[in-house]
C-alpha cells in the first residue's frame, strides 16, 4: 500500500496524459507529412487533400482529449 494515495492518483493522471498524447501527436505528424507528399506530387488536389487531412487531424486530436478528460477525473475524483 502506498503511503500517500494523493501522490499515486497524481503519477497516474501524468501517465495517462502524457501516454495518452503520444498516438495523436504521431498520428498528427504522419498525417501532415503524407499531405504534404501528395499534395507534392498532385498540387491540383490540393484542397481535396487539405479537406481530408483536417477531418483526419479532428480525429486524432479527440483521443486526447479523451486522455485529457481521463486524467482530469484521476485528479478530482
Amino acid at each position: 500500500m502506498p503511503d500517500n494515495p494523493e501522490a499515486v492518483k497524481l503519477l497516474a493522471a501524468g501517465l495517462a496524459m502524457g501516454l495518452g498524447a503520444i498516438g495523436p501527436g504521431i498520428g498528427i505528424g504522419l498525417l501532415a507529412g503524407k499531405a504534404m507528399e501528395a499534395i507534392g506530387r498532385n498540387p491540383e488536389a490540393r484542397g481535396y487533400i487539405q479537406t481530408n487531412m483536417i477531418l483526419a487531424i479532428a480525429f486524432a486530436e479527440a483521443i486526447g482529449i479523451y486522455a485529457l478528460v481521463v486524467a482530469l477525473i484521476l485528479k478530482f475524483v
